[in-house]
């Protein structure tokens, strides 16, 4: 019998904007430590991580990408290792039986 599978992708623009650190407002509630003074690209890819170590998705993939790498083989960038591309799919395909 194949399990449900549940995945989720985030593909951000790779520049220097998503790049740098970048400040933190708590007027209401502490923000996580590992997010203060973290980048945009940065934050994604600790909440994907977050989202596989709490169990509210199977696997999740986060990849960044500019025009630069237009006409590219591959057109993306893997920030993370443990985020990448063929593992997510892998992991999917793997669920799904």
């Amino acid at each position: 019998m194949a399990h449900t599978s549940l995945g989720y992708l985030f593909l951000m623009e790779s520049s220097e904007k998503s790049k740098s650190p970048v400040a933190v407002k708590e007027p209401h509630f502490k923000v996580f430590p590992e997010f203060v003074k973290a980048s945009y690209a940065r934050r994604y890819e600790i909440f994907c991580k977050k989202l596989v170590l709490e169990r509210k998705y199977n696997s999740t993939c986060f990849l960044m990408s500019s025009a630069d790498l237009k006409g590219s083989n591959p057109n993306y960038v893997e920030p993370s290792s443990d985020l990448a591309a063929r593992q997510f799919v892998d992991s999917l395909l793997k669920a799904a039986g």
